[in-house]
């Protein structure tokens, strides 16, 4: 990406330490009271929500505009590493037995620790798995091959939520009698898809333009040779 390694690891670990931090502030922040009376086990719940992640991203992105970093060129070397990251908490899902599927004749079906009523599931997590790593090496590919900034982070973004959105229809709903269309996790995975789109076509229309541009300068060069 033509990006110091240095400076791009610097970029990661503030995106895991910002990911850390915003998320335990938004714990506290909705019961503070609670964290005054036990402060270690509010610490201890798990915490990374979707409004942890959205300002991660947020802190990131300032991060980045302030190391003066180009934030597609960044999210296009992120983008295969991202793809491991999925394929690692789908594997970590699926040997402690959550994120299950929904019931299936399949023979490849599985039995999830602890359940007595569902019987066979679909092993979404190994799904997941093999389309994250999928994924990863499509990514290395089109790495290798990219024209315009932005081009493998929008291809991630799209097809990682179109993949996601997907593979929620086989899961187990996270609220059975809720008269929510979708699942929290099927709304973020189609903001992800809409935002990969974005990103595509804009680097698609830049590209345009600097094959414009370029015809232009060769136009005006051919009429001063002339």
């Amino acid at each position: 990406m033509g990006i110091s390694a240095e400076k791009l690891w610097d970029a990661g670990m503030f995106a895991v330490v910002a990911a850390f931090i915003a998320s335990r502030v938004l714990l506290v922040a909705m019961d503070f009271r609670a964290f005054l009376r036990f402060p270690v086990l509010v610490l201890s719940l798990p915490s990374l929500t979707y409004s942890g992640m959205l300002l991660t991203g947020v802190l990131v992105w300032i991060y980045l505009r302030w190391k003066r970093l180009p934030v597609l060129d960044v999210m296009d070397a992120w983008a295969p590493c991202a793809a491991v990251l999925a394929a690692v908490l789908s594997l970590g899902h699926y040997v402690e037995g959550t994120d299950a599927g929904m019931p299936t004749r399949l023979p490849w079906g599985v039995v999830t620790p602890g359940d007595s009523v569902l019987g066979r599931v679909h092993p979404v997590e190994i799904y997941a798995l093999i389309a994250a790593l999928a994924m990863c090496e499509l990514l290395l590919i089109r790495l290798k091959r990219r024209k315009r900034a932005g081009q493998v982070a929008g291809l991630a973004l799209a097809a990682g939520g179109a993949i996601s959105f997907l593979l929620d229809m086989l899961r187990q709903p996270v609220d059975s009698f809720g008269g929510a269309w979708l699942d929290p996790s099927q709304f973020v995975a189609l903001v992800a898809f809409v935002v990969g789109i974005g990103i595509l076509a804009y680097a698609e229309r830049s590209s345009m333009g600097y094959a414009v541009e370029l015809r232009g300068d060769g136009e005006q060069s051919m009429k001063e040779l002339v």
